[in-house]
């Protein structure tokens, strides 16, 4: 990306959010700054910055899975066919909803007042003509299911729009300077006041309506705390002259994200039409389920390296190290979760969701075993996007938005194997669709960084192997050892599983363990 212009009224918020002016460069004097701190202190911020933005997660996680799974056994899977429905036309107009706009303050050079009031202002456009759009063509949606009901559920959830501009700017502002612990403390504060609306509504049998309200709780809460915490103080303005660049960044971004959007909810689009609202909400649920970590974990994940990765870049520092270490902790942590879902389907599902969701088993399973190359896939984008080289996100994208809905297409009319049926011809659909895509990620990416693929397959090597020794251990269990109580079952598979796991990287792979373990305590270290 070419340089901004300066400009004289630059500031940047300080530690404790309030807005402090200073020198009329217009470049941005980050405290501390990639230039000064060394490895040592990026090491150190980078490591707090992971710590707050994935522990929060995973702790509002806990409390939003605690929620759900309560939930699930108050509503009927067509309550979660209904939601399904009307969160496909949500998500398809969400791309544009500037978003895009204002991660281009994360990665850009030099940043100052006027361009971040220029961002806000695109925001408060485009979302509020999102808002009028869903409301106005809620009936047509309605019409294309076949479900009356979903008119009025998109109604209400575009006030959700409205709060996305007092979401966006301020998390992108702090994510620009490693600043997560507060963003964290905002989003465990959202996850426990939609937590508990959401199980109020449902036993109070409120149906489908506690799966719209509790969320535009969350969103509501988040975008009242994001900007009482970022200290963000700026008056919108309408006029982007003066900030080509960061409409370029941003409008790739956009375009990104509309190929997105068609590759992650055509799925629904097409089976909407085709399978009834019972048999939808269950492939929707087991979907959810399976893109727990994919969909929570890692693209907090993605924020922080993405800041990170940016500011490595303008330092002028190779990426691809950094890159093959983010590979190895997100693929250390996802693939043995996603094997164990994919051995333990059974007794989870009828564990945590009762015998009436059982017909989620084979889909959980299903795409459980896919997940792993789909958890990689998407670790790929913020490296190349930091690079100012959003057009590999582009062309990826438009590669999955082809091959993705292609393959639904086939699948769920039973084009992949004999007798595929409704949802288990999209599960099939997956396990073609999402390691071919993987593929071409990877061929697009690894060349830009520095990267042999020899390099890659090195670090994911002693993964692999861990997960095959817990495979091997998990079921030599369940055969040897049949436990009718599905929670005995689920326990004691989990058990042997994680063991297993564990032992493979200790007896076989100390050398990483300890690494890990410095990398955790010692953060310099970690970094020289």
């Amino acid at each position: 990306m070419s340089a901004q212009t300066p400009d004289s009224d630059s500031f940047t918020p300080n530690i404790a959010g309030e807005s402090v002016a200073f020198r009329d460069s217009g470049e941005e004097s980050l405290a501390p700054s990639s230039h000064t701190d060394g490895d040592s202190g990026f090491g150190s911020r980078v490591r707090s910055a992971v710590a707050w933005r994935w522990g929060t997660q995973v702790a509002a996680q806990i409390i939003t899975w605690t929620s759900t799974i309560l939930v699930v056994r108050l509503l009927d899977p067509s309550d979660y066919g209904l939601f399904a429905m009307s969160q496909v036309v949500i998500t398809a107009l969400a791309f544009l909803n500037g978003q895009s706009f204002a991660t281009s303050i994360v990665q850009t050079d030099r940043i100052d007042e006027r361009r971040v009031a220029q961002v806000f202002g695109m925001l408060l456009l485009a979302n509020g003509v999102l808002a009028i759009t869903q409301f106005l063509s809620a009936p047509y949606a309605a019409a294309y299911f076949g479900e009356p009901m979903v008119a009025d559920l998109l109604r209400v959830q575009a006030i959700i729009f409205l709060t996305i501009p007092f979401i966006a700017l301020p998390s992108e502002w702090m994510a620009r300077q490693l600043q997560f612990r507060r963003q964290g403390q905002v989003n465990i504060t959202a996850a426990i006041v939609g937590a508990v609306l959401a199980l109020l509504l449902a036993w109070l049998g409120y149906g489908v309506w506690a799966l719209v309200y509790a969320p535009i709780a969350m969103f509501m809460t988040r975008a009242i705390g994001l900007t009482l915490a970022s200290g963000l103080r700026v008056k919108p303005i309408f006029d982007p002259r003066g900030a080509w660049d960061m409409l370029t960044f941003g409008g790739t971004l956009t375009l990104c994200q509309l190929f997105w959007i068609i590759q992650s909810q055509s799925d629904i689009v097409i089976a909407g039409r085709l399978l009834s609202t019972y048999d939808l909400g269950l492939y929707s649920e087991a979907l959810f389920l399976t893109l727990i970590v994919t969909g929570r974990f890692i693209p907090p994940i993605n924020e922080v390296a993405l800041a990170a990765y940016s500011e490595l870049h303008r330092a002028k520092k190779p990426l691809g190290p950094y890159f093959l270490r983010t590979a190895r902790m997100v693929m250390t942590v996802s693939a043995p979760i996603y094997i164990g879902l994919a051995l333990t389907s059974g007794p989870a599902i009828l564990t945590l969701f009762g015998d009436k969701w059982a017909g989620m088993i084979p889909i959980v399973g299903g795409l459980a075993l896919v997940m792993p190359a789909f958890a990689m896939q998407l670790i790929c984008s913020p490296v190349t996007n930091a690079m100012g080289r959003p057009r590999v996100y582009l062309f990826t994208s438009i590669c999955g938005a082809i091959i993705m809905p292609s393959a639904y297409i086939w699948g769920v009319n039973g084009g992949f194997f004999e007798g595929d049926t409704g949802a288990l011809g999209l599960v099939h659909a997956w396990w073609v669709a999402a390691p071919l895509l993987l593929i071409i990620t990877l061929m697009m990416t690894l060349p830009r960084i520095g990267v042999p693929a020899w390099a890659l397959l090195r670090e994911l090597a002693p993964i692999a192997l861990a997960c095959g020794a817990m495979t091997a251990a998990v079921l030599t269990v369940q055969h040897m050892i049949p436990l009718q109580m599905p929670i005995l079952n689920l326990a004691l598979s989990a058990g042997v599983g994680a063991a297993a796991y564990a032992a493979t990287f200790w007896f076989g792979f100390r050398p990483l363990v300890r690494e890990t373990w410095v990398m955790l305590r010692k953060p310099g270290a970690a970094a020289a």
